[in-house]
């Protein structure tokens, strides 16, 4: 009986121990998150004082999260008895797999580190980046969201973007764009270029310096072809096109120039007679 005492005394002697850290743990667990949270608090209002950009702020919120967790689960295991020194070389080698498995995405992770501190667009900028076109509507971790002109979100790899050519369409404070127009033969470019000149400075936000370009582009069998190139800023660039192509159909039509018709010339022999 006596040793049956000692191994009950023993028992809830190794259970209130346990369990005291145990609930010393989840305390830890509780108030070391709670700490965490405060911590990112923080940091988000000092960053929003300073004005940094929102997407650099959820990158470096998350990623200060996430190494205060590693330290509070050390922490925890080390109140454990569990040794550190060997679970940080477990965690270095774990790391080490990951990085071979999953080099790519540790790759859009640097990426997208760079593009956040190196700011080559923003949210809300129209771009070109990693062969899609559209408006960027996040900056994340490891990918970018651009929404397209057609409505479709498309998420693209930040090493893809960080890899490739990046066209901001934004940046500046206007862009060109880019029309032509088919003349006839017949027609007379000179008069054909000073009527588009003064038609399409009219267009709705057709901006009056840079003026708008007309000059000749190239020559086709049917006539000379000109470039049309008004300038407007990079919000009204569709509206500026299509308007731009409806001014140059109705002021030439208006104005009596002649359609442009393809034109082939047909040279008809007769046999000689005997």
């Amino acid at each position: 009986m006596d040793t049956m005492g000692q191994y009950q005394q023993l028992v809830v002697t190794y259970a209130t121990v346990i369990g005291t850290k145990i609930i010393a743990a989840i305390l830890f667990w509780v108030v070391g998150r709670w700490l965490i949270h405060l911590v990112q608090r923080m940091l988000h209002q000092v960053l929003e004082k300073q004005k940094v950009d929102p997407s650099l702020m959820r990158y470096l919120g998350n990623f200060l999260g996430v190494a205060l967790n590693i330290v509070l689960v050390v922490a925890i295991l080390g109140y454990f008895g569990v040794q550190t020194t060997t679970f940080a070389a477990l965690v270095a080698g774990v790391g080490i797999a990951i990085g071979a498995a999953w080099g790519g995405l540790l790759s859009n992770l640097a990426a997208g580190a760079f593009l956040l501190v190196l700011r080559p667009f923003k949210v809300g900028d129209f771009v070109t980046a990693g062969g899609i076109t559209g408006t960027v509507n996040e900056i994340g971790l490891f990918v970018t969201a651009i929404n397209t002109p057609d409505n479709v979100m498309t998420m693209v790899g930040n090493a893809k973007i960080f890899n490739d050519t990046i066209q901001n369409f934004t940046i500046n404070d206007y862009r060109r764009v880019e029309l032509k127009c088919q003349l006839a033969g017949s027609a007379d470019h000179v008069a054909a270029m000073a009527l588009l000149r003064e038609k399409l400075a009219t267009v709705p936000n057709v901006l009056t310096t840079p003026a708008v370009d007309v000059e000749i582009l190239d020559f086709t069998l049917v006539g000379p072809v000109l470039a049309v190139r008004p300038y407007c800023h990079n919000d009204h660039y569709w509206q500026v096109y299509f308007d731009g192509n409806r001014t140059i159909r109705e002021a030439l039509a208006a104005a009596g120039f002649p359609a442009p018709m393809p034109a082939q010339v047909v040279l008809v022999q007769s046999p000689q007679g005997g």
